[in-house]
């Protein structure tokens, strides 16, 4: 299939086509609550054909048209801002997507069309997006709020005074070891705000699928701790653990992938083999009755990975880690790495798993086994934390988790040996 010819027609219509999308969100807007806009179905597309037209004239010699246009829209929105007042309605978003449809109508006629359709939509979304982005603010957690503005502002300033240049034998490297903390903090984020905002309302399932971003270890305890307080829930709590253990796979191949993508063509089928596994596991003969999660203890709950103090754990425990690989590569060879492998599963395997991915020396089929070899181990204490609390269905957790355990075994071997 032929890639489109972008030729001045075509583009005029996009202008056109952003333009009328936006003002049909104005019209609506203005019919809906009744308020008095800047424009609506006509002056919008109007005016990305006025950012176009001028844009056309740019390229043709008349330069200054351009900016001329701009500011004239401008004077227009200053015009209607201030004109707002007498009916007691300020606010300056209409007329600023105003502008920004000026720059769309613009950018269609001189760069990537990519460029002007993606501006255009976002503005649509944003204005037609108002009351939902209310009520997020509304619902959010100041306390979370000002943890991560602390994490960013650290951010700020640390990562550009820390040394881009590696240290020691074992080549650490700290402004690359801050980037990964900050990576892994992001994606963590995201399944935290997820599981924050579907909180209770939702069954084990779904919880422990966007709860698994987060920490897959953390759940297991606190799914565990639930269900001593209700036994009823059980072996919904099992089928959460079960989901979020998957999840875990799926985690760290993204991340792997983005710190060293060499990794991830001999271990992508492994990963994605795995948690399939365990999603297969966690539907099979499981209860129809779903079972809404229970509220958390404080000492239950999630902590927010943009807190300044797992971030700075997880940097300590990535260097430890680091350290401890180099030393074990030196003294036992590459087969101790897989011993190593073993212990770290008793906790969180993400600082190792990122170390021996941010490491040199080793080969790919050893770091790829060392990897799954850690993920097994973790896999088996998860088992093993929620069996020991959630007494009621510790055989069945034992069954289910081995089997999944099992399952490594060949998936390593093949690894291993390749």
């Amino acid at each position: 299939m032929e890639a489109i010819e972008w030729t001045v027609q075509l583009r005029l219509v996009v202008a056109l086509a952003l333009g009328f999308l936006v003002g049909l969100e104005r019209e609506s807007s203005q019919s809906k609550h009744k308020k008095v806009l800047f424009g609506g179905i006509r002056t919008y597309p109007i005016i990305s054909m006025f950012g176009f037209g001028c844009a056309w004239l740019f390229t043709i010699g008349e330069k200054s048209l351009l900016p001329i246009g701009l500011i004239a829209l401008a004077a227009l929105t200053a015009i209607s801002y201030f004109s707002k007042f007498q009916y007691d309605q300020p606010g300056v978003t209409t007329e600023l997507s105003a502008l920004l449809t000026f720059i769309v109508g613009a950018l269609a006629m001189l760069v990537d069309i990519w460029a002007s359709m993606a501006l255009g939509i976002i503005n649509t979304m944003l204005l037609s997006e108002k009351a939902r982005l209310e009520e997020f603010v509304e619902k959010l957690d100041r306390v979370e709020f000002l943890a991560v503005l602390k994490f960013l502002l650290v951010t700020l300033i640390i990562l550009p005074v820390l040394p881009n240049q590696e240290y020691t034998q074992f080549k650490v490297n700290p402004s690359k070891v801050w980037q990964i903390v900050i990576l892994v903090s992001t994606i963590g984020f995201v399944g935290y705000i997820l599981s924050k905002r579907l909180g209770e309302k939702v069954g084990f399932w779904v919880s422990g699928l966007v709860s698994g971003i987060v920490s897959s270890t953390a759940v297991s305890i606190a799914y565990g701790r639930m269900t001593q307080q209700n036994s009823q829930i059980s072996k919904n709590a099992l089928q959460g653990v079960l989901v979020a253990s998957s999840v875990m796979y799926l985690r760290l191949l993204v991340l792997i992938y983005i710190i060293n993508p060499s990794i991830t063509y001999s271990l992508w089928w492994q990963m994605i083999l795995l948690s399939g596994t365990g999603f297969a596991i966690s539907l099979i003969n499981f209860p129809t009755k779903k079972y809404k999660v229970s509220k958390l203890d404080e000492s239950e709950k999630l902590q927010n990975p943009f807190e300044i103090r797992p971030a700075f754990v997880f940097a300590l425990l990535f260097v430890a880690l680091s350290f401890i690989t180099g030393l074990v590569k030196e003294y036992f060879g590459q087969s101790g790495i897989l011993s190593l492998s073993i212990l770290v599963g008793v906790t969180d395997v993400s600082p190792f798993v990122l170390s021996l991915v941010n490491s040199s020396g080793f080969t790919t089929g050893v770091i790829a086994s060392a990897i799954l070899v850690s993920m097994m181990s973790n896999t088996i204490m998860k088992g093993a934390y929620f069996g020991y609390l959630a007494s009621d269905v510790r055989k069945e957790t034992l069954m289910r988790f081995g089997i999944f355990a099992l399952i490594h075994i060949p998936v390593i071997a093949i690894t291993f040996f390749i």
